[in-house]
This record gives structure tokens, C-alpha cells and sequence, in this order.
């Protein structure tokens, strides 16, 4: 079972914005496993860029998403690279985000956006797509799969509507 290592700090939970892949001695500079990474799975820093480019070219031609790209700049460049920088660190490869920006700090840099279960969904389902479109092995995809459903779900911020 994939290992989700909680975010240092006050309130860090499971879910957390920490990394998703197994912590190994890969992580402390060695080089056990470091294939097993999620990251090298995808196939390093340029595997990661391609799911991230899908996502956002399929958020941005599905009409179905049209409110999850709404929920974003007219230009998307800031939020592929965004994205790409921080799934690198979380999926086992460099911390290019951290580098840049310092800790994530996921739930509070998405905050000022509502986001439901209807938000969650949509994205969960885009990166769904993008992860068949791009032709991920089923195993890696549900291990993926897991470890974002699981992060988009602490993303929310507002409550469901009432049945």
C-alpha cells in the first residue's frame, strides 16, 4: 500500500500536501528504489510535463470541464508550470516547486477558490482522462489515481449541498 508522508507543521493530516510516493533511501540521497518512484515511472521531469500539458489541453477542449478552466487564468502557462514543478517533488523527483516557492501550502494557495465535491470531481476526472490519453500503465494509474482522489478530497473547502 502506497505510503502518503503527512506535511511537516501545525495541522499537516493525511492528505496533506506531502509527498506520494514511498519514502525510500532514494530520498535521503542514495539510489535504492529511486526507479520505483512514481516520478521515474512517468519518466522523470519530462513524463510528468506530458501528463500535466494533457490535463490542461483536456480541461481547456472538453466542454465538460468548462467550469474547471473557468476556475483558472485566461493564460495557462503559470498554472501547467505550477503544476509540473510541484507533481515533480511530490511524485518522488526534484523539489523544483519548494525550490521556487517554498512549501506548497496547498489548501491555503486554493482557498480563495470554492471548491466542492462538484470541483473535486471535475478534477479528479480530468486528470483521469489525461492519465488514459496518455497511456499510463494501469498499475501506476491507479496508484496515482489514489494519491490524487486523496489530495483533491482535502482540497475542499466548502460543504456539500444539502441533500
Amino acid at each position: 500500500m502506497l505510503h502518503v508522508e503527512p506535511a511537516q507543521g501545525a495541522g499537516a493530516r493525511s492528505g496533506d500536501n506531502g509527498p506520494m510516493h514511498d519514502t525510500t533511501d532514494a530520498d535521503k540521497g542514495g539510489d535504492a528504489n529511486a526507479e520505483s518512484t512514481p516520478y521515474a515511472q512517468l519518466g522523470g521531469e519530462a513524463g510528468v510535463r506530458a501528463l500535466v500539458d494533457r490535463f490542461y489541453d483536456t480541461m481547456q477542449l472538453e466542454a465538460r470541464f468548462a467550469e474547471l478552466r473557468a476556475m483558472h487564468p485566461g493564460d495557462l502557462g503559470g498554472s501547467r508550470d505550477k503544476l509540473h514543478w510541484f507533481l515533480c517533488g511530490w511524485l518522488g523527483g526534484p523539489a523544483l516547486y519548494e525550490q521556487r516557492f517554498g512549501h506548497p501550502r496547498l489548501r491555503m494557495r486554493h482557498f480563495p477558490y470554492a471548491i466542492g465535491t462538484r470541483e473535486r470531481d471535475a478534477w479528479i476526472d480530468c486528470m483521469r482522462q489525461a492519465m488514459d490519453e496518455s497511456g499510463l500503465a494501469a498499475d501506476l494509474q491507479a496508484r496515482l489515481l489514489a494519491a490524487f482522489t486523496g489530495t483533491a478530497d482535502w482540497m475542499r473547502n466548502q460543504p456539500d449541498a444539502p441533500a
